[in-house]
């Protein structure tokens, strides 16, 4: 850049680096927004009315089913998704196989707050969500625990005969869901929310078209390039505990039964990712059973 280039630039150069220091000091936001999650009062009680759809990919399950572990150790974070999802070996089950062999009562207690959690993603089309109306008629993915899912199979098998069975996945002969979010004996608890009575999304087929084509392809979440290695997570383990297998700095996880983190939102080295995951973490910890 010649001179001449220089002074052009510099009438404007005062705003110019104030805008790109602006830029450097901004946070990278760790959200994934195509996720949506009801939000809940100070009472950590929340109503919406959600569809359950599908999923693009026919040759898949209409749920994507991961695993994975959170917990804070002597050097941070440990929010990784577990390669058990694959049907490999991973570092964390075999450490904590080896802490509740142990024969030790403190050692299950380790194990315990380090256990392998379960996550399901579906794709949801949002009916109603008074808190957030904007949602309302938008497709995301949700994820949710093992008490809804215990929920969407007692759709699908009815316990008494006066039951019908439905798909809750079919946009045309499936079911609105009531999520309703309770706070009960200090756990956040789904018992309450259920299914309506069978009827279609809309009164066309063009209708349910139009939602079909923004839904979002759920592979990702059990595809293997998207895990890290076993030996990266090994190594990732070991910088979190240290030496000492037992060493803990155990997490209050009694609002949580399964979630977790997803693919897209594992920890890094870095301080700053840390927080971000651990600060994502505590908000699924709010808001899942």
């Amino acid at each position: 850049m010649s001179f001449a280039d220089f002074k052009k630039r510099s009438k404007n150069s005062v705003s110019d680096l104030a805008s790109k220091m602006e830029k450097m000091d901004e946070k990278k936001s760790y959200k994934d927004d195509r996720f949506w999650k009801p939000e809940l009062d100070k009472s950590s009680n929340g109503y919406a009315v959600i569809r359950f759809l599908p999923g693009p990919e026919l040759d898949h399950l209409p749920f994507a089913k991961y695993y994975s572990h959170g917990f804070k150790g002597i050097g941070g974070w440990y929010i990784e998704n577990s390669r058990t999802t694959l049907g490999e070996n991973d570092p964390v089950s075999e450490m904590n196989s080896q802490l509740w062999n142990s024969g030790i009562e403190s050692d299950k207690d380790i194990a315990r707050s380090r256990k392998r959690k379960t996550n399901y993603v579906s794709n949801i089309y949002i009916v109603s969500d008074p808190t957030n109306p904007e949602n309302e008629g938008k497709v995301f993915l949700y994820r949710y625990g093992q008490r809804i899912f215990e929920k969407i199979k007692e759709a699908t098998s009815p316990e008494f005969e006066d039951e019908v069975a439905i798909d809750p996945f079919d946009p045309s002969a499936g079911a609105n869901f009531k999520l309703k979010v309770r706070k009960v004996a200090g756990y956040i608890n789904y018992d309450k929310s259920e299914f309506s009575s069978a009827e279609a999304m809309f009164d066309s087929e063009e209708q349910i078209e139009a939602i079909w084509d923004k839904q979002i392809p759920l592979s990702e979440f059990t595809d293997a390039s998207n895990y890290k290695s076993y030996d990266e997570l090994k190594e990732r383990l070991h910088k979190v505990i240290g030496n000492d297998i037992r060493s803990s700095a155990p997490v209050n996880n009694k609002t949580v039964e399964d979630t977790g983190s997803t693919a897209t939102e594992s920890s890094s080295n870095s301080s700053d990712n840390e927080a971000s995951d651990a600060l994502s973490y505590f908000e699924k910890l709010a808001s899942e059973e």
